[in-house]
């Protein structure tokens, strides 16, 4: 259910990438006219964004992880789904700029200009390293995804999360890239308007799925601790006799 969320959110996210990487998709190398190439660019440019996204992934995959350690998997999620909630009030989308911290600035401005190095270069696998920059530029769409990946509770669980909702920007980028002319701008903000929903499902999914309802796929129930079984259940624990054997004399 989670992956799914991630692909939904991929896929809805994507009209606000237009917006953002619209530029960038748009100045991929064309391939002469050829259908075929400027497809296999729009490929190899959307799977190194999905690349950086999965690596991006291992941070809060490595607390996701911690918190299921500890046994407060549950609690994480049910935070994390409150934090969208919040962050859709604010309008968390648009309020994540990092133009005044200098660090932060300085590496934005060199991603921009070797990203326009790359797009100027005639190299079969620009569009591939192309991607692979932009997915490190800053976007609050990708910092929301990267806290409910959190919630896979695993390293590999959290990057296949951000990798799949990386992939799910493909569709609507790839027709953007080959006949940009197909998405008018009325679409383009109508679907805009709709992420704000997607995003407080996937919150309240996170939610439910803290809750330990025993949904199946909704909210399925957190297997049980040693200490929370009945005492029958309890595994019994091994008794070791010791029989003292008498040397022969």
């Amino acid at each position: 259910m989670i992956f799914w969320a991630a692909f939904s959110l991929g896929i809805l996210g994507s009209f606000h990438c237009i917006g953002m990487c619209g530029p960038i998709v748009l100045a991929l190398p064309s391939g002469r006219g050829n259908t075929l190439t400027k497809l296999g660019n729009q490929l190899l440019y959307h799977s190194g964004r999905s690349f950086t996204y999965a690596l991006i992934g291992i941070l809060p995959g490595i607390i996701g992880a911690g918190f299921t350690a500890f046994g407060f998997q549950q609690k994480l999620s049910i935070a994390l789904g409150a934090l969208l909630l919040l962050l859709i009030l604010i309008g968390g989308l648009d309020k994540f700029r990092f133009g005044n911290v200098a660090l932060l600035a300085s590496l934005n401005q060199w991603l921009k200009k070797r990203l326009g190095h790359l797009l100027r270069s005639q190299h079969p696998l620009s569009s591939l390293g192309t991607g692979m920059l932009n997915g490190l530029l800053p976007c609050g769409l990708v910092y929301i995804a990267l806290a409910a990946a959190a919630a896979a509770g695993s390293v590999q669980g959290s990057m296949l999360f951000m990798f799949i909702f990386g992939m799910g920007t493909l569709p609507v980028m790839a027709i953007l890239g080959l006949a940009a002319n197909l998405i008018s701008a009325k679409v383009r903000s109508g679907i805009r308007k709709i992420q704000p929903y997607m995003i407080a499902i996937m919150a309240v999914l996170l939610i439910l799925r803290g809750l330990n309802l025993g949904i199946p796929y909704v909210s399925p129930k957190a297997p049980a601790t040693e200490d929370e079984l009945p005492a029958c259940c309890h595994k019994p624990k091994e008794i070791s006799i010791h029989i003292p054997v008498e040397k022969a004399e």
